[in-house]
């Protein structure tokens, strides 16, 4: 790529909805083109939707040889491609974003990926694009399935772990489906709770909108009003806000390294992955956290929520662009355009640091610039892309990014900085005791001077899991979640007379519980109060 060839832009899918409602029709059409080609192609064409999707999770493999740590141990597969929690997470994902733009432009050559601008006011009013989630499109004078809301396996899809009860496993058939509803049909016991769950919500037009209440509620912080759309600090506004301030490379790029530096330096970083996280399962079908929630759903389970089916749902891509755009955005911030620096033997800078298993490396191998970017290959001769291969993304691939929020200036006007003050910090929280994603939530209750207490939200830890960590050799090595909640809320005076409280939202046992469209707040607030693992066990403390 040279400077003097015209970089392809990748637009608001907002600004490009638009347009259609004006009239300029075509450039909406032909990413609905694109998409349905690449999702009718054979499951085995290289370019085919359901192999793109699957390289980030599901299907899994064997690796016995690499993953076996001795002879007697039970590990037994490493689950997918994707990267998370280390420092090759924004590099990963640029590349699998690039090779779907690619499959794309194979069907319709000037189409780009467009970004959902998850911190836009659009956004904060109306939540997800109306194109993610209208269920038909009008297309070459046809009513077609809009491939951007969901997609349908052409073939089963199951992890293979031995010993596994399979609870992500998919039949051929199988259609994506997001918050209210559940998609866990694994096993016949949970593919009938999932049928009586999705039967509560019959009508598409109210699943979405409980769908964009939920998000809307996620990105502010708390439940907005039409009155009232300013996000407050603890909202994924404004973690987008504070993740472009995160001082180097290897803190922005991953929650394990931030979660040390927070250990070892002032204040609170906060890195891209967190965010990246809430998008998630807000999606996916974790309520909104702390007070004044929205959602009330309980045993509602998308696939945006867990890591092994999260790319088979075509909002991921929508949703990574954004995140990769605001990784450009972070480096010419800070002067990163041309280099990226690791610092060495830091945490998250190992596969046994990350979240999940390392693609195709053994636990304990350093992680860097030159790491394989698997099974990501950059020519004909197989060489795989490595991050080097994708730091300046106008002169080395090819395209920018058209206007969306924080190209000039901040969109949420924070009450306090999450880079300076005290904060909770919290350890020894053990991934391996859960199923699959997790939400930490930490709050605190303080006397004001005649002795009255009061609640104080802190914030919420995302954490974006497996079903099955225990089964995987370097999910084991990495099993601790270190989250810390900025205290900026609690005046100073206070701080060390408060009482803080740690909950975990979490999926419980593998069943799915109904829902009951009448029932009470107290009932709903029952059925989402699911046990924590007897094994739990955390520490907190109040850091500098």
């Amino acid at each position: 790529m040279t400077k003097s060839r015209a970089l392809r832009i990748r637009r608001s899918v907002i600004e490009l909805q638009n347009d259609y409602d004006r009239g300029d029709k075509l450039p909406l059409e032909n990413l609905v083109r694109a998409w349905r080609g690449i999702q009718a192609l054979p499951a085995t064409d290289h370019r085919s939707f359901f192999m793109l999707g699957g390289f980030h999770g599901e299907p899994f493999a064997y690796r016995p040889a690499v993953d076996a740590l001795s002879p007697t141990d039970t590990y037994t597969y490493w689950g997918g491609w994707c990267n998370h929690g280390n420092v090759l997470v924004p590099t990963w994902h640029r590349v699998y974003l690039l090779k779907l733009e690619d499959a794309l432009r194979t069907i319709v050559p000037e189409v780009t990926l467009p970004f959902w601008d998850e911190t836009s006011d659009e956004a904060l009013r109306h939540g997800i694009p109306r194109i993610l989630t209208q269920p038909s499109f009008v297309l070459d004078g046809q009513t077609i399935d809009n491939p951007l809301r969901s997609f349908k396996l052409p073939q089963a899809l199951n992890d293979q772990v031995p010993g596994d009860e399979q609870a992500y496993a998919k039949p051929a058939g199988y259609e994506t489906v997001r918050y209210p509803l559940s998609g866990l049909v694994g096993t016949a016991a949970l593919a009938a709770a999932s049928a009586a769950h999705n039967a509560a919500f019959p009508d598409a037009d109210k699943n979405v909108a409980l769908l964009n209440q939920n998000v809307r509620a996620w990105l502010k912080g708390a439940k907005p009003t039409p009155k009232n759309l300013q996000p407050d600090a603890h909202g994924i506004a404004a973690l987008f806000q504070q993740c472009l301030d995160a001082p180097n490379y290897t803190v922005f790029s991953n929650t394990t390294s931030a979660a040390q530096w927070n250990l070892d330096h002032p204040g609170t970083a906060v890195p891209l992955e967190n965010p990246h996280n809430d998008i998630h399962l807000s999606v996916g079908g974790f309520d909104i956290p702390g007070e004044g929630e929205s959602g009330q759903i309980a045993g509602a389970n998308g696939d945006m929520g867990e890591n092994n089916t999260a790319g088979l749902d075509p909002i991921f891509f929508f949703h990574h662009c954004n995140v990769d755009r605001m990784f450009w955005l972070w480096q010419k911030r800070h002067g990163a355009q041309h280099a990226l620096t690791v610092i060495p033997g830091y945490a998250g800078t190992s596969s046994s640091d990350s979240q999940g298993p390392t693609p195709g490396v053994p636990p304990g191998t350093p992680l860097g610039m030159d790491s394989a970017l698997l099974p990501f290959a950059k020519d004909a001769f197989g060489n795989s892309y490595t991050s080097n291969d994708c730091v300046h993304i106008e002169d080395q691939l090819g395209y920018g990014y058209g206007p969306g929020s924080f190209d000039t200036g901040p969109v949420v006007d924070l009450p306090g900085s999450a880079a300076s003050g005290r904060k909770l910090s919290v350890r020894g929280i053990d991934r391996a005791l859960f199923e699959g994603s997790f939400v930490i939530r930490a709050s605190a209750t303080v006397k004001d001077a005649a002795g009255k207490s009061r609640r104080i939200p802190l914030g919420s830890h995302s954490v974006l899991s497996r079903r099955n960590v225990v089964a995987c050799a370097n999910c084991m090595t990495h099993q601790e979640v270190i989250a810390h909640f900025p205290l900026a809320a609690i005046p100073a005076a206070q701080q060390e007379q408060a009482e803080f409280h740690i909950a975990i939202q979490h999926r419980g046992s593998s069943k799915v519980l109904a829902h009951a469209p009448a029932a009470t707040a107290a009932a709903r607030a029952a059925a989402r109060a699911v046990a924590l693992p007897a094994k739990l066990k955390y520490s907190t403390a109040i850091v500098d």
